[in-house]
C-alpha cells in the first residue's frame, strides 16, 4: 500500500478489534434490511419490475418478459428471475420485490470492502465498504425496485474481481479464478440491462492503458476464458429469446441501445450538466473528501510488479461512467450509480491517509449543513408547501412527511456532529470512529427519508386504493370481470390486483406488446366505451379529469373509489 506524505500514521492502524468491526457491520446489516416490505410500490419503476417478475412466476414462462400480459423487450430478464425467485420463497410482497436488489448491493458494498482490504490494506476495505454503503445515492437507489442497483451491484463485483486480479501478491491460478469471476459478474451485468455491462468495463480499461500507456494489464484479462464463461452465461438467454420473438434483436439492441444513446426519442432529455448535483448530493457525506483526494489518489505509485494503478483505474472508471450517460439523449437519475463502487475505493484510502486538519475542515460543514436545512425545515417547510401542493399533490401529504424529514435531519445533525468531534482526535480508534458514525448516520437518514416518502402512497401507488376496490361494499368484487385503465396506466395496479388489466386509448412504452398483440388493448375509446355498455360488470381506473369529460357525455358507471389522481369506477 502506497500513503500518501500527508497520512495521519496511526490512521492506518486497525481502528478496532475485530468484534468492533464485527458490530459496525451488524449494525450497519440491520439498517441496510429494516423495513423493507414497510412502503408500498411506487409507479413507475417498482410497480413494474415487480409486475413482471410476478407474471414470470404466474405463467411459468420465464423466457419472455411480460409486462401487463404484454411482450415487453426493454430490459433483460435477470432483475425478473431474481425478483421471481423472491416471490416463491419469501410470498409475493413489497419486501420480497425489493429483497434481490437490496441484497445484491449490500454483497457488492462486501466485495468492495475485500477488494480494498487484498488491493491496499485492511483499514482501506473496511473504509471503502462503510463508505459505499453510507453514500446516499446508493443506499437510496438500493431500496428502490429498479435494474440499475442490480446493475451497479453486478458491475461492482466485476470491478472488485479484476482489481484483486491485478495484485502481484496472488498466485496465476488465483489470478485466473478472479477475472473469470469478473467475467461471471459482467454477464450478470448484461443478463441485467444489456451492452452497458460491457461498455463501462470495456471503455474503462481501453481509457485508462491510454492515459497510463499501460497495456500489459491486457494480458492479465484472461481474454479467451473470459469471453468463453461470458457467452456461456449470457448467450443462451438472448438466443433462446430472439428465437421465440423475431421482434426482440431490433427492438433491444437497436431501439433499447442505440436510439436510447443517440436521440430524445425516450423523452428522457437533461442538459449537459445534468449529473453535476446528482454526482455531488449523491456522494454525501463523503464528496469533499472524494474530491480532495483525486489528485493524490492519480498520482499514487502503481504496483512494482504489475505496474497497474488500481486507484487511476478507478478513477478512469468514475470519470467514464459521468461523462458516457452526460453524453447520452436519454438521462435518468439512476444511470450513473456504478461509478459509486470506484468511488468508494478512492475515498477509503482517502479516509486513511487524510491529515487530521484536513480531515475535520471536510467533516465540520456537515452538521452545518444539516443544520440549517432543519431550520428551513422547521421555519419555511410549511409555506413552501403552500406553493407547491395541487390537486395531485395535496398538502397534507407533504405535511404528513414534515416529521420524518425533521427526524432524519435530527438524526444526521446529532451523528454528523459526534463524527466531525472524532475527526479531531488523533489515533485509529478516532479515525474509525468517525468513518463509522458517519456511514451509519446516513444510512439512519436515508432510511428515515424512505419511510417518510411513503405517505405519497396515496398519489404514487394503488396499494390502498385496490382493497378499498375489492371491499367495495355496494356489490361483492367480481375478480372474474375485466378491468380497464383509460388513457392512462398506473404500473403498481397490475400487482396489486394480482391480475393483468386492459389498456384503453393508452400506448407508450407498451407500444412493441400492443403491436404484437393488439387484441390485448383496445386502441379508440369509443370502442371501449360500446364494450363498456354491454358489460353486466366491468371495472376501469381513470383520471378524475377523464372521467368528468366521459361522464358528461353520458357513460353509464358508478363510482368506487377515488384519491387525488386516480377513480376506479364499476359498470353495475
Amino acid at each position: 500500500m502506497v500513503l500518501s506524505s500527508t497520512t495521519d500514521a496511526q490512521s492506518t492502524r486497525p481502528a478496532f478489534s475485530r468484534i468492533g468491526w464485527l458490530l459496525v457491520v451488524v449494525m450497519a446489516t440491520a439498517l441496510w434490511f429494516v423495513d423493507l416490505g414497510g412502503r408500498a410500490l411506487q409507479h413507475p419503476d417498482e410497480g413494474r419490475y415487480a409486475e413482471i417478475a410476478r407474471e414470470m412466476l404466474v405463467t411459468h414462462d420465464f423466457l419472455t418478459p411480460r409486462l401487463n400480459g404484454l411482450k415487453y423487450f426493454e430490459k433483460p430478464p435477470l432483475q425478473y428471475w431474481m425478483t421471481a425467485g423472491s416471490f416463491a420463497v419469501l410470498g409475493t410482497t413489497e419486501g420480497a420485490a425489493r429483497f434481490a436488489s437490496v441484497l445484491a448491493t449490500w454483497l457488492a458494498v462486501l466485495i468492495i470492502g475485500y477488494a480494498g482490504w487484498r488491493i491496499a490494506s485492511p483499514t482501506i476495505g473496511i473504509y471503502a465498504a462503510l463508505a459505499l454503503a453510507g453514500s446516499i445515492w446508493y443506499f437510496g437507489l438500493a431500496h428502490i425496485l429498479t435494474v440499475d442497483a442490480l446493475l451497479c451491484a453486478c458491475l461492482a463485483i466485476a470491478l472488485a474481481a479484476f482489481l484483486v486480479a491485478q495484485t502481484s501478491t496472488i498466485s496465476r491460478v488465483q489470478r485466473r479464478c478472479w477475472m473469470l469471476i469478473a467475467w461471471i459478474a459482467i454477464a450478470g451485468a448484461m443478463l441485467t440491462k444489456g451492452l452497458v455491462a460491457l461498455a463501462i468495463p470495456g471503455a474503462s480499461l481501453v481509457l485508462y492503458s491510454l492515459f497510463t500507456r499501460d497495456w500489459a494489464v491486457w494480458k492479465r484479462l484472461e481474454l479467451l476464458a473470459g469471453v468463453l464463461v461470458f457467452a456461456v452465461v449470457a448467450g443462451p438467454w438472448f438466443l433462446l429469446v430472439s428465437q421465440a420473438n423475431p421482434e426482440f434483436a431490433h427492438f433491444f439492441f437497436v431501439h433499447e441501445h442505440f436510439e436510447r444513446f443517440l436521440t430524445t426519442e425516450h423523452r428522457r432529455i437533461g442538459a449537459w450538466w445534468y449529473f453535476v448535483p446528482l454526482f455531488l448530493v449523491g456522494l454525501i457525506p463523503w464528496i469533499g473528501i472524494f474530491l480532495s483526494g483525486l489528485r493524490g489518489a492519480w498520482r499514487m505509485p502503481a504496483d512494482p510488479d504489475t505496474r497497474f494503478g488500481w486507484a487511476r483505474f478507478c478513477l478512469v472508471w468514475v470519470a467514464f461512467v459521468f461523462l458516457f450517460f452526460s453524453a447520452s439523449s436519454s438521462k435518468l437519475p439512476s444511470y450513473i450509480l456504478p461509478l459509486f463502487p470506484a468511488a468508494a475505493l478512492v475515498i477509503g484510502w482517502r479516509l486513511a491517509t487524510i491529515e487530521r486538519g484536513t480531515l475535520f475542515a471536510l467533516a465540520l460543514p456537515l452538521p452545518i449543513g444539516v443544520a440549517i436545512l432543519l431550520a428551513l425545515t422547521v421555519f419555511s417547510y410549511d409555506d413552501a408547501v403552500v406553493r407547491i401542493a395541487n390537486a395531485e399533490s395535496p398538502a397534507e401529504l407533504y405535511f404528513a412527511g414534515k416529521p420524518w424529514i425533521e427526524a432524519a435531519l435530527i438524526t444526521g445533525f446529532v451523528g454528523y456532529s459526534v463524527a466531525t468531534v472524532a475527526s479531531r482526535r488523533a489515533g485509529a480508534v478516532a479515525r474509525g470512529t468517525f468513518v463509522a458514525l458517519l456511514a451509519l448516520t446516513t444510512i439512519a437518514m436515508c432510511q428515515l427519508l424512505l419511510a417518510g416518502a411513503d405517505v405519497f402512497r396515496l398519489t404514487r401507488s394503488t396499494a390502498d386504493l385496490v382493497p378499498r376496490v375489492i371491499a367495495d361494499p355496494v356489490r361483492p368484487y367480481d375478480p372474474t370481470a375485466p378491468f380497464y385503465q383509460v388513457e392512462t396506466y398506473d404500473q403498481t395496479l397490475p400487482f396489486y390486483l394480482g391480475r393483468t388489466t386492459t389498456l384503453v386509448a393508452y400506448r407508450d412504452e407498451l407500444s412493441l406488446g400492443l403491436d404484437l398483440e393488439p387484441e390485448k388493448g383496445i386502441d379508440h375509446e369509443d370502442d371501449w366505451v360500446a364494450r363498456w355498455r354491454g358489460l353486466p360488470q366491468g371495472y376501469a381506473l381513470l383520471t378524475p379529469q377523464t372521467l368528468e369529460r366521459l361522464g358528461a357525455a353520458g357513460l353509464p358507471y358508478r363510482e368506487v373509489v377515488r384519491d387525488p389522481r386516480h377513480v376506479v369506477i364499476a359498470r353495475n
